[in-house]
């Protein structure tokens, strides 16, 4: 059994408008010295393969199948045994 923790993010020079709307508003509660936001998922996984080079490997397509969108989301993860 493995965990994995993978995180979804927007690609660089993709439009996070979430993220600047909480950068809007962590500047009117007085945190102006935020630069940038970018707002991204969290997912854990808990994964029964017989070794993590498998859980890597469907990670991997998971992330490509469902978790990201490829085209406007990179997608890291991290297998803890």
């Amino acid at each position: 059994m493995v965990r994995a923790k993978v995180f979804v993010t927007p690609k660089d020079g993709v439009l996070d408008p979430q993220g600047q709307t909480v950068k809007r508003a962590l500047h009117s509660l007085g945190y102006g010295n935020v630069q940038g936001v970018r707002i991204g998922k969290y997912v854990e996984l808990n994964i029964d393969v017989p070794s993590p080079a498998e859980a890597e490997s469907q990670i991997r397509e998971m992330c490509e199948r469902l978790l990201s969108n490829p085209v406007i989301e990179d997608c890291t993860f991290e297998i803890q045994d």
